[in-house]
């Protein structure tokens, strides 16, 4: 039998270093996003995988044994389902989290309260750090949102009673970062009676609008949701007037203490608005004519869904929505088959698919021509207080990445905004930060595998071409 020379059992070597070379991303890449989603207690229905990261935010308040406090969480899930980073806002000293939203540089701009303020701060997931905060002397606000190319905050001011003028100051306010005062306020009491929303324990002395959403959707326009008024309203600034109405106060077979609604247009330039319509226990979508909102979608009946409050429109055309009391999110399509649904407890507040904007940014209903009311379908029946527990003591159990999740430099790659893209696709991280501060540098060299391959190649080519001595 004839024996391998010196020269070609090192060609031969040089050839199995190659190959590893070549292939060993791709089935890190493979696994890096694959995990133990069957050993992962948090999954529900899950018939494909989904496009980008979803990101919640959990108040950490549970329904399933006896109302304890939690720490508040952001938990970030990868397109199979697998846990990719928990981020404990509690560990912050923040008691309650809010509302979380994706920046254009890749970071997300989170909402909570803490020693009775309100905070918000800017969240780098790639380094798992706040870039920079700031601290606001009002309470309990659930919702604010960066302007004007990040240089101002447009607040939604609740629970803002003074008793000792007897005045009600809710209100939506804007407020400059760089003078560090505001510049612009809108009061719902110069528009609307002090005996709105008289409801037993809410009144004009208490609690009075819980206003819980603002959204700018246009140059000096904003969506707003007071929620104890059923209604979204959209606010002029220049005319201080309200230039659009969807509900009325005491009437909630329209909407019923809503939260985040979402301003879209139809194809031929309607008004629409998507709608967690909370105390109905349903997701809804209007589309304006003329005068009139016609309710053009409705998703849940029965206990399908409890208490949702956020409900965003993909790109595709599905609904990405949070089921606030039954601690999970869902991907459903138009006539409400889950696609997608993953269980975060406790008691859901926000959530957001990284890559597709903030907040809606999909096509109505009605030009998918999809309207009707529908129920839940394939959703999994997992809500039980064993399986929450399962889940949560889970999630706890994560502290920033999880196992195998974080992304390491060689699957980086540029993108417009100016952040990193992890292998999802999505925004991680961010190469221009604000406030002096700058991210992780990126020192591996992209593609290094794959050129040591190729170089192995030459090296074996030139070592069988050579002739022996």
């Amino acid at each position: 039998m004839q024996t391998l020379s010196r020269r070609q059992s090192l060609a031969v070597g040089a050839i199995l270093l190659c190959c590893l070379s070549l292939f060993t991303p791709t089935l890190v890449a493979q696994s890096d996003d694959q995990g133990s989603v069957a050993s992962n207690p948090c999954t529900g229905t899950i018939t494909q995988s989904v496009n980008g990261t979803t990101v919640v935010a959990v108040q950490g308040y549970s329904w399933v044994d006896g109302g304890q406090k939690r720490d508040a969480k952001l938990v970030a899930i990868g397109p199979n389902g697998t846990v990719k980073w928990v981020h404990h806002t509690g560990d912050h000293g923040m008691v309650w989290g809010y509302d979380v939203d994706p920046m254009p540089n890749g970071n997300l701009f989170v909402t909570g309260t803490k020693n009775g303020k309100t905070v918000v701060y800017e969240f780098n997931p790639r380094t798992q750090k706040h870039v920079w905060s700031q601290t606001l002397d009002i309470e309990d606000t659930h919702d604010i949102d960066l302007i004007n190319n990040g240089t101002q905050l447009l607040v939604a001011n609740l629970r803002n009673y003074k008793e000792d003028a007897e005045r009600n100051d809710d209100s939506v306010f804007v407020y400059d970062l760089k003078k560090d005062k505001v510049v612009w306020r809108w009061y719902f009491r110069d528009h609307y009676p002090k005996d709105t929303a008289k409801t037993g324990y809410h009144n004009y002395t208490n609690d009075w609008t819980h206003v819980n959403n603002v959204q700018k959707i246009g140059e000096g326009e904003y969506l707003v949701s007071p929620r104890n008024f059923n209604q979204a309203i959209v606010i002029n600034r220049s005319t201080n007037k309200i230039d659009m109405k969807l509900g009325e106060p005491g009437n909630t077979s329209i909407l019923n203490k809503q939260h985040n609604p979402d301003y879209l247009e139809s194809e031929d330039g309607k008004p629409t608005m998507l709608v967690a319509d909370s105390d109905n226990n349903r997701m809804v979508e209007y589309q304006k004519e003329g005068d009139n909102w016609n309710r053009t979608w409705s998703l849940g009946k029965g206990d399908d869904l409890s208490w949702p409050r956020d409900a965003d429109r993909l790109p595709n055309g599905d609904t990405l929505l949070g089921d606030s009391k039954h601690e999970r999110v869902m991907q459903v399509s138009p006539n409400g088959t889950v696609k997608w649904e993953f269980y975060t407890p406790w008691l859901v507040y926000d959530v957001e698919r990284i890559g597709t904007g903030d907040e809606s940014n999909g096509p109505t209903i009605a030009d998918q021509n999809a309207t009707g009311s529908y129920q839940l379908k394939g959703a999994a029946d997992n809500y039980d207080p064993q399986s929450m527990q399962q889940c949560n003591a889970y999630l706890n159990s994560i502290h920033g990445w999880a196992d195998g999740q974080k992304p390491n430099n060689t699957t980086t790659a540029s993108n417009d905004s100016g952040g990193v893209q992890d292998s999802d696709g999505d925004n991680g991280g961010s190469a221009n930060l604000s406030s002096g501060t700058t991210a992780d540098s990126d020192t591996s060299m992209p593609g290094f595998g794959v050129a040591v391959g190729i170089a192995g190649l030459l090296v074996t080519a030139a070592l069988l071409i050579r002739k022996e001595e």
